[in-house]
């Protein structure tokens, strides 16, 4: 635990505090862009070490939360199917579609197995030729390359029966319509570090300039989160908004470049919907023409299921940080964990299962 440990030292944490309180002088927002650092600023309680000035908010940088129902619904459509052996990280197993999820397929009898890696329902497409094996490609720039890699080493075997339902994101389109819309309240931003480990920084610069906005990328534990905030404030109080690194023990400005070009060579860009968001350009991953016989959607043709969503689960305000979750009238009743109306209670990295799990929201009850 040594390398986890200094970045959760007490000391350490309470000198970036201490540093925080003396540099505010105005009030700041503050938008973390990953469900990873909203679940480390909830359980550790570091709002409550901030400034009252200083207003965290949360934005849509979880995966599982961003996948739109509709996606979800052509997963539930093939898994259903006998001749498919339908594999997911396990977060996706219990998201919500618009009647049932991939857990319920399970239990009516369909094959769907939780996998750590795409890689491993290759392995699966291996051992089971008889059977159509489909991995359900999720997450931003992270966990699209091992999702390439899969694609490319199914191509270059030869093997006909994998495919991947690819609902890969992309974080800077994404940051883009945040900071486009005329309500955002986003004065600083906190990226996220393990999209910047693979794709660097350089995405960032331009954001940055046109919007007038500080980045800092930041790391996932305490002390992380609060250098980070440091930084971030530190600009914000001078005026000026650059691109700084703070998780420099895991990225570099140029990112993975055998990552970066292997995503290149596997993937275009399209435009992708975001669940409770809309539509947002050039803010997905599609398979390159090569590959396109490893496209599930277009193999089990169900590209043109539709669907919407619940009017009750307030997920898309949540993850454009406009509503914390607590605001929603379902949370902690019609809303929890075993019975989610929506993703982000769901998500290890959902702001609604951090905030259901670890925080003492005042007054209100679970």
């Amino acid at each position: 635990m040594k390398f986890i440990d200094e970045y959760r030292d007490s000391a350490v944490a309470q000198k970036y505090v201490s540093q925080i309180q003396r540099v505010t002088t105005r009030p700041w927002t503050i938008m973390e862009i990953c469900g990873g650092q909203t679940h480390t600023i909830v359980k550790y309680g570091i709002e409550s070490l901030l400034p009252p000035s200083l207003t965290l908010i949360h934005g849509p940088g979880c995966p599982v939360c961003v996948t739109p129902v509709e996606m979800v619904d052509r997963a539930v459509a093939i898994a259903s199917m006998q001749s498919v052996i339908f594999t997911s990280f396990g977060d996706m197993l219990r998201v919500p579609g618009s009647d049932k999820d991939l857990l319920s397929v399970k239990a009516e009898g369909g094959d769907v197995r939780m996998v750590y890696s795409p890689l491993d329902a290759l392995e699966i497409a291996r051992k089971n030729p008889e059977k159509n094996v489909v991995f359900f490609a999720v997450g931003f720039e992270t966990t699209a390359p091992a999702s390439a890699m899969a694609v490319w080493q199914a191509h270059e075997q030869n093997l006909k029966n994998f495919s991947i339902l690819c609902s890969h994101v992309l974080v800077p389109p994404a940051i883009h319509a945040l900071f486009s819309s005329p309500s955002h309240t986003i004065q600083g931003l906190l990226a996220a570090g393990h999209v910047c480990t693979v794709m660097g920084y350089g995405e960032y610069l331009p954001i940055a300039m046109q919007y007038k906005i500080p980045i800092t990328v930041t790391g996932f534990e305490p002390v992380d989160i609060l250098q980070g905030i440091f930084m971030t404030v530190q600009q914000l109080e001078q005026g000026t908004y650059r691109v700084e690194n703070q998780y420099s023990r895991a990225v570099r400005a140029q990112g993975n470049t055998h990552a970066r070009e292997l995503m290149a060579k596997v993937f275009k860009t399209t435009d992708r919907k975001w669940r409770g968001i809309g539509e947002i350009p050039g803010s997905g991953l599609a398979l390159n023409p090569k590959f396109v016989a490893y496209d599930a959607e277009k193999i089990y043709t169900v590209a043109d299921i539709k669907t919407h969503e619940s009017s009750v689960c307030i997920a898309g305000l949540v993850l454009q940080g406009q509503k914390k979750p607590y605001d929603c009238t379902a949370f902690g009743n019609q809303c929890i964990p075993e019975h989610p109306l929506g993703a982000p209670m769901v998500s290890s990295e959902g702001a609604c299962a951090a905030y259901f799990h670890y925080h003492n929201f005042e007054g209100k009850s679970r």
